[in-house]
Parts: C-alpha cells; structure tokens; sequence
C-alpha cells in the first residue's frame, strides 16, 4: 500500500490535551481502517506554532514516542523540563505523563507514534 501526502487525513485541533493555541496533525496510519493491526493508535506528524503547546497528559495501557523533526520546544516529561531540538527522542511509557511547548521561532515538527503496551 502507498498512501500519498494528499490522501492524508489531516485534522486541526484547538486547546490538545488543555494546551494552547491550534495545533496540525497529518495522519500517516488509521485506527478506523485498522491500519495499525489493533497494535497501537497514533502515527502522524504534529505541527506546533511559536507559542502553541499540547497539555500535560498521561499515558495509560499505552506508550508515545517523539521525535523532534525540526524547531524547538520545552518537554515536561514527568516533572523535568528538558529543552528539545531535531534528531531529539521523548519516549513516555504506560503510566508516565509528558508535555511539549514550541519555544522557537519556527514551527515545531514531531513525528508521533502511540503503542498499545
């Protein structure tokens, strides 16, 4: 299977998990099509403007991994704020919290990818 760029569902979100500002996400698999073979729920790019951040949250019967394509940003990840910057890895596992903030001047880019433990 091939999906192209313009196939992609892409969804706006306001205000994600109590953060702030808008945030872009582009799906690259979906659980509706059972693209993920009941092994996990997220794949996709998020897109986060200066300023625009995703709430603090925890994962619960799940883990979510990061990586920081380009920008810049603030992770909290389980109560230690870490600067993160490209090629940067968050992994937050089942029962762990974390949350990111677009410090920089440009956008910030994280591929996201959520596994069901």
């Amino acid at each position: 299977m091939i999906k192209h760029l313009g196939e992609l569902r892409k969804d706006t979100i306001f205000g994600f998990r109590g953060g702030k500002g808008e945030m872009q996400m582009t799906h690259f698999l979906e659980v509706e099509k059972d693209e993920f073979n009941g092994k996990g729920r997220l794949f996709a790019k998020n897109v986060l403007k200066p300023g625009t951040s995703i709430g603090l949250h925890e994962h619960v019967g799940d883990s979510e991994t990061y990586v920081i394509l380009s920008g810049e940003g603030l992770v909290n990840d389980n109560g230690n704020q870490k600067l993160v910057k490209p090629g940067d890895v968050i992994i937050t596992r089942n029962g762990e919290k974390h949350s990111i903030e677009n410090t920089g001047t440009f956008d910030l880019e994280i591929l996201a990818l959520i596994l069901f433990d």
